[in-house]
């Protein structure tokens, strides 16, 4: 399992996602960027950022 902490790139953000390996997060953390803080695409920065702060569990 893997897991993420949005907070952790975006301050103030309490979501948290895991999921089964990376892309399974990488694909949660996508749909809540653009629903929830708006953004009509994910830049690759922003992937490398929480790339760099998936964590096993």
């Amino acid at each position: 399992m893997k897991a993420f902490a949005c907070g952790d790139v975006v301050p103030g953000c309490t979501m948290t996602f895991t999921g089964s390996d990376e892309d399974a997060v990488l694909g949660q953390v996508a749909a809540h960027a653009t629903a929830d803080h708006g953004l009509g695409s994910v830049p690759p920065e922003l992937v490398e950022q929480v790339r760099a702060h998936i964590v096993a569990v």
